[in-house]
């Protein structure tokens, strides 16, 4: 008991190593919490601190980590730029009508390198060919779109346009 009592430090380090190397294999940032606890262990037992209170500073410090870091460092890494794939990704560009669109009889738009079927944001506007558009949504295999110079509402940032 002497050599724990003398030696508690190391223990807390090789707890830390064996935790930190858990971490490696399950990468769930659980395990590196608890190393974080038992680190600061090693730093009460360095200091010569009773081994019951480098249990509690180590205990202590885990929770603190598991319920004030690890939520912060999870929301950092789930979080990153949306992958937009498939017609959704032309809401908010601007093309060409090559058919008048009207409320009655939807017409034909270029965005882009493709020719869609539209039909207008407003039933009661007619866009003229060559007018330039905006598409507000996809619905179905139709573009839904508004002339770019009558627009007066939010775009598709959410900014004032």
């Amino acid at each position: 008991m002497d050599w724990l009592s003398d030696h508690g430090w190391a223990v807390w380090l090789g707890l830390a190593v064996l935790l930190g190397v858990g971490e490696m294999l399950t990468l769930d940032l659980i395990l590196a919490m608890l190393a974080v606890g038992a680190l600061t262990g090693m730093v009460a037992g360095l200091l010569d601190a009773p081994l019951v209170v480098q249990a509690l500073v180590a205990l202590a410090s885990s929770a603190a980590t598991l319920a004030l870091l690890r939520p912060r460092l999870i929301g950092r890494l789930h979080r990153g730029p949306d992958l937009v794939i498939g017609p959704a990704r032309l809401i908010g560009t601007q093309g060409e009508v090559l058919e008048a669109i009207t409320g009655n009889a939807s017409g034909t738009v270029r965005l882009g390198h493709d020719t869609w079927t539209a039909v207008p944001y407003d039933p009661t506007l007619t866009i003229a060919p060559g007018e330039q558009v905006e598409v507000m949504e996809i619905r179905g295999a139709r573009a839904v779109v508004h002339p770019v110079s009558g627009f007066t509402g939010l775009g598709p940032a959410g900014d004032q346009t």
